[in-house]
C-alpha cells in the first residue's frame, strides 16, 4: 500500500491494519483471543475478525465504560481480551474503570486505544487523544505502548496475547513505512529501538511521531552536517531509563517527539529522570502546547506544532545553536 505523509509517498500499511491482521492470526489458532469494541468495529479495522470469528467478537456499543468493565470480567474468566475504542474516549470516559476494573484489579485486559493523537483532525478537541499518555502514567501496574510501525505493532499485540498484565498499547490512523530493515533485536516492553546514531543530537519520539524525526535526522545530516541518534521509545511506561541515560551520556543535547501534550508524556517522563540524575544538557520537549488546539488536518496540526520533518529539525537547529 502506497501513501501520502509529510507530503511524502511511502510503502506501508496503517498500524491498525497490522493490528487486525496480526489479531486474526492468533484467533485462528486462540478461541480465548476475544475483540471488545464500543462500535468500533470499522474504524478499529476489526470487519474482517468479525466475519472470521464471530464468536469472538463483541459489540457493547457506543458505552466505553461498559467496554471497559465487560472486558475486565472476560479477562479474570482466563479470556485474553483486546478492547477497542477511540483513545480519547477509552481514556477519558473509562478512566475510573480502567484504573480500579484492569490495573487495580490486575485484570490482564489489552485496551487499543485507536485513531489516538490528533489522528480525526478537523473533529477538533473532543476527539483528540493528548491526555492519555499523562493520565495512563500515573496509574500503577499499567504499560503503555505506542508502536512507531508495522513491525513494532505486529511485535507488540504477540506479545500483549501473551502478557498476563493490563496494557493500553496506542494507534494512529495513518500509513506507516518500516523504520529500519534490521529486525535482528528481538522487540521488548520497556526498550526502545535505536533507529540511527549520532553523537550530535538525541531524537527521542514514540508512536507516528518516530518517522518524522527520522527525516529530521536525514536533513540534518544531509544539509547541516549534524549526525542525530533516532529513538524509537515505543514504551512510555515503563521507560528505557538505561538507553535514555546512555544517549545522555553520548550526545550534545536531547529533542523529545509525541503526538501528546507537553504535559505528561514521554518529554516530562525523559526530564525527569534526567533531571533527577543530574544531567543538565539542552533538552526540548515536542508535542502540543496548552492552548485550543488549532484545527485542520492530522498534517496540519502537527505541522502547526513543529511535529514535523522541517520543524523538528528547526528546533534541533535552534537548540544546538542555544548552548
Amino acid at each position: 500500500m502506497s501513501a501520502i505523509v509529510n507530503d511524502q509517498v511511502i510503502n506501508g500499511k496503517a498500524n491498525l491494519d497490522v493490528f487486525s491482521s496480526t489479531l486474526q492470526e492468533l484467533a485462528q489458532s486462540d478461541r480465548n483471543i476475544l475483540a471488545v469494541t464500543s462500535d468500533s468495529r470499522g474504524s478499529g479495522k476489526l470487519v474482517p475478525f468479525g466475519q472470521k470469528f464471530p464468536e469472538q467478537i463483541i459489540e457493547i456499543g457506543i458505552a466505553e465504560q461498559n467496554l471497559v468493565g465487560v472486558s475486565a470480567g472476560l479477562a479474570s474468566a482466563g479470556k485474553k481480551v483486546f478492547a477497542v475504542s477511540p483513545a480519547c474516549f477509552l481514556t477519558a470516559r473509562a478512566l475510573e474503570q480502567i484504573k480500579n476494573d484492569v490495573a487495580y484489579s490486575d485484570n490482564p485486559v489489552k485496551l487499543i486505544g485507536i485513531s489516538a493523537g490528533v489522528s480525526y483532525g478537523a473533529l477538533g478537541s473532543t476527539h483528540h487523544s493528548l491526555h492519555d499518555y499523562a493520565v495512563l502514567r500515573a496509574i500503577n501496574n499499567l504499560i503503555v505502548v505506542a508502536p512507531a510501525d508495522n513491525f513494532e505493532t505486529e511485535q507488540a499485540i504477540k506479545l500483549a496475547a501473551k502478557l498476563d498484565k493490563p496494557i493500553y498499547i496506542r494507534f494512529g490512523k495513518k500509513p506507516m513505512p518500516l523504520l529500519t530493515n534490521d529486525e535482528s533485536v528481538a522487540f521488548e516492553f520497556g526498550k526502545g529501538r535505536v533507529i540511527a546514531e549520532g553523537t550530535d543530537i538525541a531524537l527521542i519520539a514514540t508512536g507516528e511521531t518516530v518517522y518524522p524525526a527520522l527525516q529530521a535526522a536525514s536533513i540534518l545530516r544531509d544539509i547541516h552536517n549534524i549526525n542525530a541518534t533516532v529513538i524509537s521509545m515505543h514504551t512510555i511506561k515503563p521507560l528505557d531509563v538505561n538507553l535514555l541515560k546512555q544517549v545522555a551520556d553520548t550526545t550534545r543535547a536531547i529533542i523529545t517527539v509525541e503526538e501528546h501534550s507537553v504535559y505528561g508524556g514521554l518529554g516530562e517522563a525523559c526530564a525527569s529522570f534526567l533531571l533527577q540524575k543530574g544531567h543538565k544538557k539542552p533538552f526540548k520537549i515536542l508535542g502540543i502546547p496548552d492552548e485550543y488546539t488549532v484545527t485542520g488536518s492530522q498534517a496540519d496540526i502537527l505541522g502547526h506544532y513543529n511535529i514535523s520533518e522541517q520543524g523538528i529539525a528547526k528546533t534541533a537547529l535552534e537548540l544546538l545553536n542555544s548552548k
